[in-house]
């Protein structure tokens, strides 16, 4: 149990955000995504500065873009945000479609053998898509899937996040030392472990990611290798009618965690770039790897100096 305080904006906001959720189940299905990415869309991104963010990183590693395709993806992101969030608290009708879904690629016959050899996988992803989708259908498959999570900044509405993301299937490792105690304990087992791997992390090395520098943590190749296991880009590729292309690439040849990591950076970059609406170009991915956009510089400027 977490001893995080809980503040009146953490009651505030999960207050909110669980309302609407409620009122949302009063639609059908497909209504109820779409009011998600609309309200996502509309409502959400203004607000908090979305907008903004997606505008900065995409004139950082996409300056050409036309101004159509710009606003495609500004307006695209969140409302696959927001269909994605909604996806996870309808669990129940999201996972009866699971087994729609396409499921193909180089890497399908490998987590088959590693299933049947107990082998241990590093199922690796990004913000992209809906990796969920992904994580419940080869749980349907029957194979033993786990998933790797942070912890959210509210710990009232957190509760609610991770029993949500419990009914896609279990277990959940949280990244904290137990959870990562856990994990390992799994994957040692032969089991197969989800990790997102595009998030900052101020104190990790600096690769390539879309043509800039972008600190990417090692840890998935870093665990393949010391437990010789597969790593496995995967991607839950959302489509026009609200299904799911399921990519599972071929695992990426041991070598060195750089190299590995390298190789996961652009497989991801691939995704990105042939479907750029679907990635997550909220985050401050490049920040602090000698990237700080022009908005960052001016907030740093703002902060009072130390004498």
């Amino acid at each position: 149990m977490s001893t995080q305080k809980v503040s009146f904006g953490h009651r505030v906001s999960n207050r909110v955000i669980r309302g609407f959720l409620s009122v949302l189940r009063l639609f059908p299905y497909e209504a109820r995504v779409h009011i998600g990415g609309w309200v996502a869309t509309h409502v959400v991104a203004p607000l908090t500065g979305n907008r903004r963010r997606i505008r900065e990183n995409l004139d950082l590693v996409m300056p050409d873009l036309d101004r159509r395709a710009r606003r495609k993806i500004v307006r695209g992101v969140p409302y696959g945000m927001g269909r994605t969030m909604i996806e996870l608290f309808s669990s129940g009708d999201f996972l009866k479609r699971v087994p729609e879904f396409s499921m193909s690629g180089d890497g399908l016959a490998a987590l088959d053998q590693a299933d049947k050899d107990g082998t241990p996988v590093m199922l690796v992803t990004g913000h992209f898509g809906n990796y969920d989708a992904m994580r419940g259908a080869l749980l349907a498959r029957g194979f033993r899937v786990g998933g790797l999570y942070k912890r959210m900044s509210n710990p009232m509405f957190h509760e609610h996040y991770l029993e949500a993301m419990k009914s896609i299937g279990e277990p959940m490792f949280e990244r904290s030392r137990r959870g990562m105690t856990e994990m390992i304990r799994f994957l040692r087992q032969g089991g197969m472990v989800g990790i997102v791997l595009d998030q900052r992390m101020n104190d990790a090395p600096i690769l390539k990611f879309m043509g800039q520098p972008a600190r990417t943590s090692f840890s998935a190749a870093e665990l393949a290798l010391k437990y010789n296991a597969l790593v496995v880009p995967v991607y839950g590729i959302r489509q026009p009618d609200g299904s799911y292309v399921l990519d599972i690439e071929a695992p990426v040849p041991h070598s060195t965690p750089e190299e590995m990591t390298q190789t996961l950076n652009d497989s991801l970059e691939r995704q990105v770039r042939a479907h750029p609406d679907q990635w997550m170009w909220t985050h401050n991915r490049w920040r602090s790897a000698g990237n700080d956009t022009s908005a960052d510089r001016a907030r740093a400027a703002r902060k009072p100096k130390t004498p």
